[in-house]
């Protein structure tokens, strides 16, 4: 395919000016910003490692909810990798009315259907359903899944 000499003078005329007005850009500015580097890279290095946990978190609750109807027999066990459609999966392995979707996504009600559901959760799965009510403790929210999936 034959290029254009026109177009292609254009794009080097376009990036020379870009070229020569960057360094002009700290001219006209109105204040300077060269120390707000550091706190950029360390806002940035923040976020990566919170985007980290969070995934690891979520594969982590993923891993967990699948085990969990693969071991309560529920079918579509993969749905626990769909953002939404986990809660449906719940909603089927504690063996609940899928119009309780509706409740979950209202805040504040969606905390006691999230412990009711888990409570079911538990029975389904042999364990006091006390076990739910341990998701509203902070560090046992991360152990009750696990131990709902994999312990015996």
């Amino acid at each position: 395919m034959k290029s254009r000499p026109g177009v292609l003078r254009w794009l080097r005329r376009a990036a020379a000016l870009i070229v020569m007005l960057l360094p002009a850009s700290s001219a006209f500015a109105q204040s300077d910003n060269s120390g707000s580097l550091p706190a950029i890279a360390a806002v940035g290095s923040l976020m990566v490692v919170f985007l980290i946990i969070g995934l690891a978190a979520y594969v982590y609750m993923s891993m967990a909810l699948q085990t969990i109807a693969k071991k309560t027999n529920t079918e579509n066990a993969w749905w626990a990798w769909v953002p939404i459609i986990n809660i449906i999966l719940m909603l089927n392995i504690a063996k609940k009315p899928l119009w309780w979707i509706i409740l979950c996504l209202i805040p504040f009600v969606n905390i006691i259907i999230f412990i009711i559901v888990w409570m079911a959760i538990a029975v389904a799965r042999g364990k006091p359903s006390w076990w739910g009510i341990l998701l509203i403790i902070p560090v046992a929210n991360i152990i009750v899944p696990g131990y709902l999936a994999w312990a015996d």
